[in-house]
């Protein structure tokens, strides 16, 4: 086998085990599950990830650039990330490591403790660095950025975790927008 195939076969196995984890949770997931939807061998996934625990950890590396997501003025700010989170949303269900992340936080310790370190750097302290840099001062922008940061994952837990649906996505953005540009405005 060599190396191409190696690395398709790995990330295969990695796409399918994103979405089982998505849909399904850590417990309702095995190996062989995982593998006969990637069409390998449940050998592979040990030689890869070493056990289903380390295919977990795998599969919920988040990597979502998300540096620009404020460059906007504050007066928009709530459509901006609005339709942010929309798009997340609505674009790859099931496949998402945001979502993975969510629903094995109840019953994974590491995967709250991933979730929480990754909302705190890349969602709470650059919304708190951009509130502070649009004039607020640092204990209102650190409180409003906690508002907005819990209401989007209390909204997030509510619709993609709690399984209700998600709405129409336009009706979802416009109330999503005015709520967070609230928050912001205090």
């Amino acid at each position: 086998m060599n190396s191409r195939n190696a690395s398709a076969t790995r990330q295969r196995i990695l796409e399918h085990a994103q979405r089982q984890f998505a849909q399904h949770g850590y417990a309702a997931i095995t190996v062989k599950g995982v593998a006969d939807a990637a069409n390998v061998s449940p050998n592979l996934i040990t030689r890869y990830f070493g056990s289903k625990d380390g295919l977990f950890l795998a599969a919920t590396q988040v990597k979502i650039p998300v540096s620009n997501s404020f460059d906007v003025e504050l007066s928009g700010l709530g459509s901006h990330l609005a339709a942010n989170i929309v798009q997340r949303w609505f674009g790859a269900p099931g496949e998402d490591p945001l979502l993975v992340l969510q629903r094995a936080s109840g019953e994974r310790p590491q995967a709250a403790e991933a979730l929480a370190a990754f909302l705190d750097t890349n969602s709470l302290e650059p919304l708190h660095r951009y509130l502070c840099d649009s004039g607020l001062d640092d204990a209102d922008a650190r409180s409003r950025a906690a508002a907005i940061d819990a209401f989007v994952l209390g909204v997030s837990t509510r619709r993609r975790i709690l399984r209700s649906e998600l709405g129409d996505p336009a009706e979802l953005q416009a109330w999503l927008s005015a709520t967070i540009q609230r928050l912001a405005d205090g």
